[in-house]
């Protein structure tokens, strides 16, 4: 996968826990109000539900990670034999980190 699908898929999944994609989607449910009154039914309802739920989720897996990220941060801190490049790894891409595990694996 392109360098900078993997960079703009990370991106997007951090943008969704931020509160700016609840204002993003109600502005959307606005507008399709406004634009198409007859459309937005039932079915429409429960998208946009769905959607909200989504998001929602998005937002608590996203503090529980990084609440994790910062207590692990503190525990390598305080850590003499800690690596301390390990602290920077969040800031990875997901594909790095996975290939970063794997050679601490072979290596033990």
């Amino acid at each position: 996968m392109p360098q900078w699908s993997t960079r703009f898929l990370t991106n997007a999944g951090t943008w969704t826990a931020r509160p700016a994609a609840f204002v993003a989607l109600g502005c959307y449910v606005v507008v399709w109000v406004l634009l198409d009154r007859t459309s937005f039914d039932w079915h429409a309802v429960t998208t946009v539900l769905t959607l909200c739920m989504t998001l929602l989720i998005q937002r608590s897996e996203h503090r529980d990670t990084q609440a994790l990220h910062a207590k692990l941060d503190e525990l390598l801190h305080v850590h003499k034999a800690a690596r301390n490049d390990l602290t920077r790894l969040d800031e990875k891409e997901p594909e790095d980190i996975e290939k970063i595990r794997e050679g601490e694996r072979s290596d033990d």
